[in-house]
């Protein structure tokens, strides 16, 4: 079985890690957002795909779920007292990540490459793709003007009301990322922010492409639970950009006909045709998110593959 997950976001790296948990290493591959990405002080960062490591490597914090664990931040005391800019604080370990990723794209190497070094140097054997190798970044029109994520989302503590999230027309993901969703028998979205996380992915045509086109069952787990973002600020953005109260119904009203079965919070309620799993979705430790995923793995076996 090869299982594929679309990933961002600590809520979709949590699910990640409980999958890496219930599957060999070799029947899961994850395709993580990089519409996040940026450059900061002449380094490229990927928020996401290094959540991602972090936590499948157990160097993720378990409270606050992204960074690095006990890290000290020398360096970036230093850059402010030099007069330079401290609002994305790296720690000193994860700044050694931004290094090795900034020198190896330097020298030509591709993202996916690259990424894939630095999860072997993590000692993770999973395959962990970025959704694809040239830059994609999102943008959200708040008012008047144009942010950046990363201006909107850490600078401005994503307090701005968005109107409206932007994509790069004609981006294309990796043929890695294609591929590996061509091959998959069982496709999982992970509980990440639909429209930070996902819809960046959704946005490469030959990506959405794929999924349209898939002959596997995808299921996803709603991010929303009793009417709240477990972390981040989805529900503030499904009031702003669907003008509706936040709930696990707006999920699946976002996703549309991508999904065949859903998987939502014990005590929630949705209104679809597809398939439903009412369980306990909350991860707030490693052995719930092996429950999680082992719940949603051995329910995908009663789904049908599509026509």
């Amino acid at each position: 079985m090869k299982v594929v997950a679309l990933s961002g976001g600590v809520g979709g790296a949590r699910l990640v890690d409980g999958l890496a948990a219930s599957l060999r290493a070799d029947e899961l591959e994850v395709i993580v957002n990089t519409g996040d990405d940026f450059g900061h002080c002449g380094l490229w960062i990927c928020p996401d795909l290094d959540t991602v490591m972090y936590t499948l490597s157990g160097r993720a914090p378990v409270e606050r779920g992204w960074g690095l664990a006990q890290e000290d931040y020398r360096a970036m005391e230093g850059l402010k007292a030099l007069g330079g800019p401290d609002w994305f604080a790296l720690s000193d370990q994860d700044l050694s990540t931004h290094l090795r990723r900034t020198h190896r794209l330097n020298q030509g190497a591709s993202l996916t490459t690259v990424t894939g070094e630095l999860m072997q140097a993590h000692g993770i054997e999973q395959r962990i793709l970025p959704m694809c190798d040239a830059p994609h970044p999102t943008t959200l029109r708040c008012g008047d003007q144009m942010l950046d994520f990363q201006e909107w989302f850490v600078a401005q503590r994503a307090q701005p009301d968005v109107s409206e999230v932007c994509f790069p027309e004609g981006g294309m993901a990796s043929k890695q990322a294609i591929e590996s969703i061509n091959g998959a028998d069982l496709i999982i979205v992970t509980p990440s922010n639909p429209y930070l996380s996902v819809d960046p992915m959704l946005s490469l045509a030959n990506l959405r492409a794929a999924l349209n086109q898939r002959r596997c069952p995808c299921i996803a787990v709603s991010p929303i639970v009793g009417g709240r973002a477990i972390k981040g600020p989805l529900a503030e953005l499904i009031s702003s950009l669907a003008n509706r109260e936040p709930s696990a119904a707006a999920v699946v009203e976002h996703y549309g006909d991508l999904v065949d079965a859903w998987v939502i919070e014990e005590g929630d309620t949705i209104q679809t045709g597809a398939p439903v799993l009412s369980t306990q979705t909350i991860m707030s430790d490693q052995s719930k998110r092996k429950m999680l995923a082992g719940t949603v793995l051995e329910w995908s076996e009663t789904l049908s593959s599509r026509p």
